[in-house]
């Protein structure tokens, strides 16, 4: 058995050991996770299947903020982006293992993710704070106004007139139900971005944590790197600081360094999220008979 193994079971043990002492669990999520999921917005090969006009152009990943594309273009790639990621109805396995191994367990998600994979995948939606935003909605560019409104609709009627051979949607493009204006999906790019849907939660979540201090909280942390470390990395290990009775678990392949001031309760897990729940014996969910293979 090769040592890197050892070390796996080595520390799955203990997060099973600090899971079991735990009486509160935050789990903390970046892009890594979903992309251990499935959604890898680097993937070129998928990205070649689902955009093959944009393919022929040169573009070979999801990452397309700042691209300037014609708005037929933009709204195509919405369009199906979207309805892959966020609209799929097939079950996530590694999600809903995810959700096993908190069964049980007081506890609340915070992830920078948009694609609403904890909420489809057995997490409470009610106990899950998303400060990035959510493809599910979409708001007037300006804005205008604090609202926000429903994404599958308008992926619904882009869909019909989508052309994959050109990449491009014909017919009206979206338009604020507002002011008649331009709009875009209600992620967080720039100042412009309504977090007001999800403020609600953000204050149901400091609550929690409230009640939490002088009681022991596990924070389990899967792929949270360096792109947006103010949304998900940093505030994990404040949050460890400003307790002592919290440990702190990081998962990530590539950046699982951990802070030194928090050396004693802290565990770095250098592999995906899909591994660790390996070597937690974290069971896979029993295939639907429903869904055709």
């Amino acid at each position: 058995m090769s040592k890197s193994t050892l070390d796996l079971e080595a520390s799955a043990r203990t997060i099973r050991t600090w899971l079991g002492e735990a009486d509160h669990v935050l789990i903390t999520a970046g892009a890594g996770l979903s992309a251990a999921a499935g959604y890898d917005y680097g993937d070129k090969d998928r990205f070649r299947e689902l955009f093959p006009a944009l393919h022929r152009l040169g573009l070979r990943s999801r990452y397309l903020v700042g691209v300037p594309l014609p708005p037929e273009l933009w709204w195509g790639y919405w369009a199906v982006h979207i309805d892959d990621i966020r609209f799929s109805p097939d079950p996530n396995p590694l999600y809903q293992r995810l959700s096993s191994l908190v069964d049980g367990k007081d506890h609340w998600v915070m992830t920078s993710n948009v694609d609403a994979l904890f909420a489809r995948n057995g997490f409470d939606p009610d106990r899950i704070f998303t400060p990035q935003g959510d493809y599910g909605r979409y708001q007037c560019t300006a804005p205008c106004t604090p609202a926000t409104w429903d994404t599958q609709p308008l992926v619904a009627q882009l869909l019909a007139t989508y052309n994959p051979a050109t990449g491009a949607v014909t017919g009206s493009l979206p338009s604020c139900p507002n002011c008649g204006g331009e709009v875009e999906i209600n992620v967080r790019i720039g100042p412009e971005f309504v977090d007001a849907p999800y403020l609600p939660a953000g204050r149901r979540l400091q609550e929690w944590l409230a009640s939490t201090v002088g009681t022991r909280v596990l924070i389990l942390e899967f792929g949270a790197g360096f792109n947006t470390p103010g949304v998900i990395r940093w505030p994990g290990e404040h949050l460890a600081r400003q307790n002592p009775h919290t440990r702190f678990v990081r998962v990530n392949p590539t950046r699982p360094e951990t802070p030194a001031d928090l050396a004693g309760r802290t565990l770095s897990v250098p592999v995906g999220a899909g591994h660790l729940l390996d070597a937690l014996n974290v069971p896979h969910p029993a295939p639907d008979p429903t869904v055709a293979s």
